[in-house]
């Protein structure tokens, strides 16, 4: 097993502030293309003890199976489970020991993802982090429903519940309800992040994309910096991280695309002394264009559409078009929710994406040489934290207004 696009991840992992023993595992192989973080389950026996058969026999049986990725990821998973489980029978010093974990295995431009528990993959493109599993607790299955907000299951004293576990009971590869299968592409300009719960209990998904953005080239400070502010926000529990940047992905806050921002800017307006260039190639950028349009259509028509999971897509405001490619990239159904800060309009909401405004602090959207008096800008109803500085934000048709929501990890 290999992957076509070489990595260069990086892991740290730390058993935090409050506990004396890290039973947290974690395994990254870049050849192969396999990254593991295994957490033992806290207040249950040997749960360091399980975590390691975990990331012993895991990388060994996706070797040894045969069929396609997702049949090897669940064998493997399942093969972990009943030896933790058999194990615990045999000692009854180790009897209920578990983990959870989350499996990532790339072959060629894509991710496929094996997860029990609630350590999580989130991706990083285009300046926005998305959360790619769902957490299998009945205080994350809230969250991830939008029945709470991401603030509020942060402080929700059941947070650290679940209900899958590796190691508690024997199972099959097919059972149903134990391990979640994703897939998805990976750009070379992406990056993937894998943690336990001791990073995402303690910083939001806002906070974790902050610190990705900064990436500058270095994995292993990425990674160090995402250790060192779990500790810094209470170190509640053992914390690990796989960070696993692709090939051309660059933070948007880092220093070399502030530069090249720069340099785009100075370059364009170099460019306005030479219309004559640009008028000569005109006719042949809206041909480009025109079958650009005409290729998407005719894929948009046949190409069969997946029903993607819902998402809350997180915005920040370093980047003038985040909100734009966010909204582009949004699905019926998925949340795009801003930090606190000032963003480019005007805004196009698309039908069943619903636009949320920060807990707190206030987010406004505007647009160069547009002043707010007389504008057709609007407030939206319903979406606190969210004004209008003569950039029109225009809702679905037919809705009143953009329905609130609640932050998500």
């Amino acid at each position: 097993m290999s992957t076509a696009t070489a990595f260069r991840s990086a892991t740290a992992s730390d058993p935090g502030l409050a506990r004396d023993r890290n039973e947290d595992r974690v395994y990254a192989d870049d050849s192969r293309g396999i990254y593991l973080v295994v957490d033992g389950l806290g207040g249950h026996p040997a749960g360091d003890r399980a975590a390691d058969i975990a990331v012993s026999t895991i990388p060994r049986e996706l070797e040894l199976a045969t069929g396609d990725i997702e049949r090897r990821i669940r064998h493997a998973i399942a093969a972990a489970n009943n030896a933790i489980f058999e194990a615990a029978q045999s000692d009854p010093d180790c009897h209920g020991m578990a983990c959870v974990l989350t499996l990532a295995v790339a072959e060629a431009d894509r991710v496929t993802v094996g997860h029990v528990g609630d350590s999580r993959l989130y991706l990083a493109w285009n300046g926005m982090v998305r959360k790619i599993t769902s957490d299998h607790s009945p205080v994350g299955e809230r969250e991830d429903s939008g029945e709470i907000t991401e603030s509020d299951a942060m402080a929700h004293p059941r947070r650290n519940e679940v209900f899958r576990d590796a190691g508690t009971q024997p199972h099959e590869p097919g059972d149903e309800g134990f391990i979640e299968v994703r897939s998805f592409a990976f750009h070379p300009d992406a990056a993937m992040l894998l943690c336990t719960d001791g990073l995402s209990d303690v910083l939001t998904s806002a906070r974790i994309s902050s610190i990705v953005e900064l990436f500058d080239g270095d994995a292993d400070r990425t990674a160090a910096a995402l250790v060192e502010a779990a500790n810094r926000a209470g170190g509640i529990d053992n914390v690990s991280v796989i960070f696993i940047p692709g090939p051309e992905f660059l933070g948007a806050q880092s220093p070399q695309m502030l530069q090249a921002r720069e340099r785009h800017a100075i370059t364009r307006m170099r460019g306005r002394r030479w219309p004559r260039y640009w008028l000569s190639r005109f006719p042949w950028l809206l041909a480009g264009i025109a079958a650009g349009m005409a290729a998407w259509a005719l894929m948009e028509r046949y190409s069969p559409r997946p029903h993607p999971t819902p998402h809350i897509i997180h915005v920040q405001p370093g980047d003038p078009a985040a909100l734009s490619k966010a909204l582009g990239s949004a699905h019926p159904g998925d949340v795009v929710q801003l930090a606190p800060g000032s963003y480019t309009g005007p805004v196009d909401v698309p039908e069943g994406v619903t636009l949320s405004g920060p807990t707190r602090g206030r987010a406004t959207v505007g647009a160069p040489g547009i002043s707010s008096a007389g504008a057709p800008g609007v407030s939206p109803a319903g979406a606190p934290g969210i004004s209008s500085a003569g950039a029109p934000i225009v809702p679905p048709a037919g809705a009143p207004g953009v329905p609130p929501s609640g932050e998500k990890k």
